[in-house]
């Protein structure tokens, strides 16, 4: 006679799933319509804060040769943890795609944060290479503009040869270190 009942060591990993996935959803990101015209409105207040609080970032604006800027993404984890959001790339001021992005974590965390980040692209080798890619993922080769602090730019880094730039602000919630690293950008409809 076999026994219907779930190793403890599956149950276990299956109840901290679900607990992220409950976490996750609890933080909701306030973006419940897909339509372009939220997305948008969203990016367009996220640029303006950005813009205002650090006024430095305008000058990666005027270099970079592309922007993709997410306005909320949310996080949350026990155990294993996660984080989505959707924005949108803007060449030359207009919005071109609409991407969403997700992260999969897992280890020493629990709680949920939201935040919003700019991927400024310096290059157009790196613009045409996120654009023509089915779904990009964010390495650890990208520069950060910005610490968890929301120190203003340094001179190294309005210099920087890197291909990529991100600036993640505007956090807020319980976990620490909001990082792009290991972030898939996938091209949505909205």
């Amino acid at each position: 006679m076999t026994s219907s009942k779930m190793p403890i060591s599956n149950r276990r990993t299956f109840m901290i799933g679900l607990g992220s996935a409950g976490l996750l959803a609890a933080c909701d990101n306030s973006m419940r319509s897909n339509g372009a015209a939220t997305i948008d409105a969203r990016v367009d207040s996220t640029l303006n804060y950005l813009y205002s609080t650090y006024p430095g970032t305008t000058a990666l604006r005027d270099k970079s040769v592309g922007m993709l800027v997410m306005p909320l993404i949310t996080k949350a984890g026990f155990g294993v943890g996660g984080s989505y959001g959707r924005g949108a790339l803007r060449v030359g001021g207009v919005t071109v795609d609409y991407f969403s992005s997700t992260q999969a974590t897992f280890g020493l965390q629990i709680g949920a944060q939201q935040y919003a980040h700019v991927l400024f692209f310096m290059t157009n080798e790196a613009l045409a290479g996120f654009r023509n890619s089915p779904g990009w993922s964010a390495g650890a080769d990208l520069e950060y503009a910005l610490s968890n602090k929301g120190e203003n730019l340094s001179a190294e880094t309005l210099t920087s040869l890197s291909p990529v730039i991100a600036v993640v602000f505007g956090q807020a919630g319980l976990i620490a270190g909001a990082t792009v690293e290991g972030t898939k950008y996938t091209r949505i409809i909205p």
